[in-house]
C-alpha cells in the first residue's frame, strides 16, 4: 500500500504541480524543454554533492560523485538520463543521479545524447556508443561499470548494451532500468488499462515523442521495439516500473523476454508509484526504498565480480 506521504506528493505535487508544468499541452517542444529545465532549478542537491563538468567528444556531460565516493575511485555508473528522446540533461538529473551514486557508492556519469527532433534516430544510440567506449578508453575496465537510465534513457541503456554484445565487446556487470521506454509502437495493455492513473505521461506525448524520434528516418518502429530482441547474453538486469504508469506492460514483457533468455532478471514494480518516481527521493519514502535497492544491487553485481577476480 502506498504511504500516507506518496499520497500527498502525488496529489498536491506531481497532479497539481509537476504534470502541468513539465507536460507539452500542446506547447512546442522548445517551451517543453525550457520547462523542464526551470524545474531543474529548484533541486536542492544533498550536501556534499560534487559535479565535474567533462566532454564526451563533444557531448556535454558531468561526473556527479555523492559525498562519500572517493575521487580515486573510477568505478562508474553509465547513466542516460530520460524525456523522450526529446528533452532532458545533466541539469534535469543532477539530484536523482546524485542519490543513486551515494547508494551505489561509485561516481555516475551522465551524458547529453543528442535530442530530437534536431538529431533523430540512431543519434542517440550512436552517443550511448560513444560514452561507454569513452569510459573505457580513459581507463575504467567494463567490470568496474554499471548502465542505467530512466524512462527514453533507459531504453537508450537497453540499446546500448545490445550493439556492444552485438559487437563482441565485453559488456558491465549489471544495468538497471527506471520505467524504461522500450517500443515507439504504442500497443501496450497498460497504455489503456493505466491511462487514467498514470500522472506525468499518456500515449499522445509518447506519440509526439515517437514521432519526433522517427519521423522522416526509413526506419520501421517495429525494429526498435527492445524487448523483442534477441536478449541473451546481456547482464544482470533490474527492471523497476511503477504500478500506475502506462509503460509498465513494456516492463513486464522485457522482464519475461530476458528471463525467457537465460538473463538473470530483478523486477519490482512498485504500489501506487507514478512514471519514474524516482526522482521524488527528497520528498517520497518509496523513491528512498527504490533507490537504495538499486545501490544494493549494483554493490551485489560488482562485489560477485571482484571475488572473481
Amino acid at each position: 500500500m502506498p504511504s500516507a506521504r506518496s499520497r500527498v506528493v502525488r496529489s498536491l505535487i506531481v497532479e497539481r504541480l509537476i504534470r502541468r508544468v513539465a507536460t507539452p499541452d500542446g506547447r512546442t517542444i522548445d517551451e517543453y524543454r525550457r520547462r523542464q529545465e526551470s524545474l531543474a532549478k529548484h533541486q536542492i542537491l544533498p550536501r556534499g554533492t560534487r559535479v565535474e563538468p567533462v566532454s564526451v567528444e563533444g557531448l556535454r556531460a558531468e561526473f556527479v560523485r555523492a559525498k562519500d565516493v572517493s575521487l580515486s575511485d573510477a568505478r562508474t555508473i553509465l547513466y542516460f538520463h530520460g524525456g523522450g528522446y526529446i528533452a532532458g540533461s545533466c541539469s534535469t538529473h543532477r539530484d536523482l543521479a546524485t542519490r543513486i551514486s551515494a547508494a551505489c557508492g561509485m561516481r555516475a556519469l551522465v551524458v547529453e545524447y543528442r535530442l530530437a527532433p534536431e538529431h533523430k534516430y540512431p543519434a542517440a544510440f550512436e552517443d550511448g556508443l560513444r560514452a561507454f567506449r569513452w569510459l573505457r578508453e580513459r581507463g575504467v575496465a567494463p567490470d568496474q561499470m554499471v548502465v542505467g537510465g530512466d524512462s527514453a534513457g533507459g531504453g537508450l541503456a537497453l540499446a546500448t548494451l545490445l550493439a556492444l554484445r552485438d559487437g563482441g565487446e565485453q559488456l558491465p556487470k549489471a544495468v538497471f532500468l527506471l520505467s524504461p521506454w522500450l517500443s515507439q509502437v504504442l500497443d501496450g495493455e497498460s497504455y489503456e488499462t493505466r491511462a487514467e492513473f498514470d500522472l506525468l505521461i499518456d500515449k499522445d506525448f509518447a506519440g509526439v515523442c515517437a514521432e519526433a524520434f522517427l519521423s522522416g528516418t526509413e526506419t520501421d518502429p517495429r525494429e526498435l521495439v527492445l524487448f523483442e530482441k534477441d536478449l541473451h547474453g546481456l547482464p544482470s538486469l533490474l527492471v523497476q516500473v511503477g504500478e500506475d504508469e502506462i509503460l509498465l506492460s513494456d516492463s513486464l514483457r522485457l522482464v519475461e523476454n530476458a528471463r525467457a533468455a537465460g538473463v538473470e532478471t530483478q523486477l519490482d514494480v512498485w504500489t501506487g508509484m507514478w512514471h519514474v518516481f524516482q526522482a521524488y527521493a527528497v520528498i517520497l519514502p518509496e523513491a528512498k526504498q527504490a533507490i537504495a535497492a538499486i545501490g544494493s544491487f549494483v554493490k551485489e553485481k560488482l562485489g560477485e565480480a571482484k571475488q572473481r577476480g
